[in-house]
């Protein structure tokens, strides 16, 4: 059978070849799997069994995905396409997509919850697809257009890679030692259970208080319980699942695509994303010790698993900075003027949310801001009107966090410089961290911190190739905001070092504000890539090198001297200082070259340091928590109680969310003096307000601490009186005192611990045993008593 072609030619037609699909079939399977899905289906595949290996069962992970990707990423992206002009990949538009989902889930979950009807949080994403559905002028925005850059595969298995790296990194460093079943999940990191209890709070109150000493107000960053609280109620999903496995894995792929798009747009450069990528996820202070790490030395990065507000303040400061550099420069990086009215409603709204998300982002933005309202108003000798306008949002999203949400509270945040680094002293010496440290010793500390991020972050100087670019408002900005948050941790002191969460904060933009000095370097002195690699890897084995020469063994041990802390390091400033002349004689002629070699080779100085000490401490003493002056010794196996997590299951089941309930367990161990007031399982397991349960992170606490005194947590209860009526029920049991906290109080229940209070048959003629599991028992207060 033959036909004529358009050339009118007789064209023999084969029977396989009369289906015009099967090469449009085989062009779309091409393309997909030269596209960015391949890698994502793996980096899911991959944290589905981890997952699952982990306790999460499939249905719950295939629901909370579900949820994420078309109740907050899908409506969020169709609003930034809507909102946000300029181009991007599909990943990155789903990150932010993802980000300003969270934002409006919690707005609306506030409201929602506020009403008793927590599902309607679901109105805002069915009211969004009804509004692009519906409306004519919307509709294009469910196809890309010409919104869509198609990245290069490297780049998408590079971010693969990374996300598939904190999957593994949190199974071996988190999910290992953090179970979902009791008696292990006593021996979780000290500061699970009150996120665990916040998380309960918001669940079933608006506005939330504190549910370890009811009635107390919450003066805490309390937005992503809300949104745990949330992903509850509509996935049906345990709080403690999303808390300890699911919650926070989207947030650190969103980071990670984030932080790639910041630096790809401030540099212009494709280059710059993994750059910045490294250094937000993976760069550390290059730690030479051998032993203990400790403070500011301990790899902490921007994302934490043992605080989630950091997690998610961490993603919710990245598209501050990214809409805001769009306006400071009067247009997007890469695509030329876009919608202003649309990026002022979104920095209105991250702004917003970055309020109670976490609250040392904001202060460092605002100073970031600053310092552009003053570079610009010297360069062009007049204000810079954007700048004013975004420090004017700025400073009114601070003012309410700080007199509304925070109720001007300090949270135990004092001004006391060198605080930080006396403290390790003590640290690093064994001397223990409340040593009194001399000021030599303190000021040498602080010379190594800055020694060792001025390393890390040295990729900065290579915008003095170009200095105009130092003046870029961009530039400024996450230049000012990334070295704030470096220059706040010797400022100010806290009893639990809680000051280096602004070092924690400075992460992401330091990286990028390097990674963009590295590509400009680079770039300008036109050094090939194989150099480039080579450099950075002498610089990855340096510190390794240096550490093996001449370790320290923290703390030191008796007769040896405090310098002995310094010597690596003056090991490590030597050898840099070697290979930077060895580097400028080989290349004597070609400076540029030697100078680019010599910041690559520094950069790369953070990759293997405190990282490479995390894995052998991991590896040699199993999952642990990092270690911080505010860990609590897990509680050995025999001194965890039976039945805790049945006993709180039930009352939760059987009991009204507004009821109060009365425990006798306050201390972390029950034995030891004085009592350490971080115990928070109760209320976290029954999702119920204790009338006194533990008080260590409450602000009336952290107000009544001073400077040289006791821990916080070793404060007594301040109303004593309380405290007496709550023990004395469950030591000598009357019906005079349980009527007492019942009217007083509106105690309606009892949870006591069998191993320490009265017997049970002192409890029964007054009250009702309605359940028993293992060492704990439930009694409810008849109204008749």
């Amino acid at each position: 059978m033959t036909s004529t072609s358009p050339l009118n030619e007789p064209v023999c037609r084969r029977p396989d070849r009369d289906r015009p699909d099967r090469p449009e079939r085989t062009g779309a399977l091409r393309r997909a799997c030269g596209s960015g899905w391949p890698p994502a289906v793996c980096v899911a595949v991959l944290a589905l069994l981890v997952l699952t290996r982990f306790g999460v069962s499939p249905r719950d992970t295939a629901v909370f995905g579900a949820y994420v990707l078309l109740g907050l990423t899908a409506p969020g992206m169709l609003l930034i396409r809507a909102l946000y002009g300029g181009s991007r990949t599909l990943a990155e538009e789903a990150a932010l997509g993802l980000v300003l989902g969270y934002a409006l889930e919690v707005f609306a979950y506030a409201g929602a919850r506020a009403l008793g009807q927590p599902l309607l949080v679901l109105a805002w994403p069915v009211g969004t697809y009804a509004a692009f559905l519906l409306v004519p002028g919307l509709r294009r925005h469910w196809r890309p257009g010409r919104t869509r850059t198609r990245a290069p595969l490297w780049w998408a298995w590079f971010l693969a890679l990374v996300v598939a790296y904190q999957v593994v990194w949190s199974a071996v460093n988190f999910f290992r030692s953090n179970a979902l079943t009791w008696p292990a999940l006593a021996a979780s990191y000290v500061d699970m259970p009150y996120h665990l209890a916040l998380a309960g709070e918001l669940r079933h109150h608006m506005p939330p208080t504190v549910p370890l000493v009811a009635g107390e107000p919450l003066y805490y960053h309390w937005f992503v319980y809300a949104h745990i609280a949330a992903a509850s109620w509509v996935t049906g999903a345990e709080p403690l699942v999303l808390l300890f496995r699911l919650t926070p894995l989207p947030m650190m792929a969103a980071f990670t695509v984030l932080v790639g798009l910041a630096a790809r747009r401030l540099a212009t450069s494709w280059a710059a994303g993994p750059l910045a990528v490294t250094g937000a996820v993976l760069m550390a202070a290059p730690n030479l010790y051998a032993g203990l790490n400790v403070g500011v030395f301990t790899w902490r990065g921007a994302l934490s698993w043992v605080s989630p507000t950091q997690t998610f303040g961490a993603l919710m400061s990245v598209p501050v900075i990214l809409v805001l550099a769009d306006l400071l420069e009067g247009r997007g990086l890469l695509e030329g003027r876009g919608r202003d009215a649309g990026r002022w409603l979104l920095a209105v709204v991250f702004g917003a949310a970055l309020t109670g998300a976490k609250s040392t982002y904001l202060p460092l933005i605002a100073a970031g801001l600053a310092a552009v309202v003053v570079v610009e108003t010297l360069r062009r000798r007049r204000p810079p009107r954007r700048a004013l306008a975004a420090l004017a949002l700025t400073g009114a999203c601070s003012l309410y966090a700080q007199f509304v949400l925070f109720g001007r509270a300090q949270q135990g945040v004092y001004v006391d410089p060198l605080a930080t680094f006396a403290r390790m002293w003590g640290g690093l010496t064994g001397r223990g961290s409340e040593a009194a440290a001399p000021f030599a010793a303190a000021l040498g500390v602080t010379l190594l911190y800055a020694l060792t991020w001025g390393i890390v972050w040295c990729g900065v100087l290579g915008l003095l190739t170009r200095p105009r670019l130092l003046l870029r408002p961009a530039v400024v900005l996450t230049l000012t905001v990334g070295a704030a948050g470096l220059c706040a941790v010797p400022l100010f002191g806290h009893p639990h070092m809680a000051q280096t969460y602004f070092f924690d904060a400075s992460y992401p933009f330091l990286a990028i504000t390097a990674a963009y000095g590295l590509v400009v370097v680079v770039r300008r002195a036109r050094v090939p890539l194989r150099a480039v690699a080579c450099a950075a890897a002498a610089g990855a084995a340096l510190p390794c090198l240096v550490r093996a020469a001449c370790a320290v063994h923290v703390p030191l041990g008796p007769g040896l001297d405090d310098s002995a802390l310094y010597r690596p390091y003056l090991v490590l400033a030597l050898a840099v200082s070697a290979v930077a002349a060895l580097l400028f004689a080989v290349r004597r002629r070609r400076p540029a070259v030697a100078a680019a070699l010599t910041l690559c080779l520094l950069s790369a100085a953070g990759l293997p340091g405190a990282w490479l000490t995390r894995v052998v401490s991991a590896v040699s003493r199993g999952p642990a928590a990092d270690v911080s002056p505010d860990s609590a010794q897990a509680p050995a196996p025999a001194a965890v109680p039976r039945g805790a997590l049945e006993a709180g299951r039930w009352l939760r089941d059987h009991s009204d969310p507004d009821d109060v309930v009365a425990t006798d367990a306050h201390c972390v161990s029950p034995a030891a003096v004085p009592c350490d007031s971080r115990h928070f399982w109760m209320a976290a397991l029954s999702e119920r307000r204790m009338l006194v349960e533990g008080w260590a992170y409450t602000a009336a606490t952290m107000s009544r601490w001073r400077r040289g005194g006791s821990q916080p947590e070793n404060l007594p209860f301040w109303d004593g009186e309380r405290l007496r009526l709550n023990d004395g029920v469950f030591a000598a049991p009357s019906k005079p005192a349980l009527r007492l906290l019942r009217d007083r109080y509106g105690v309606r229940w009892l949870i006591a611990d069998a191993r320490t209070s009265a017997p049970a048959e002192r409890f029964t003629p007054m009250v009702t045993l309605e359940y028993r599991s293992g060492d704990f028992l439930v009694y409810r207060i008849p109204d008749s008593l």
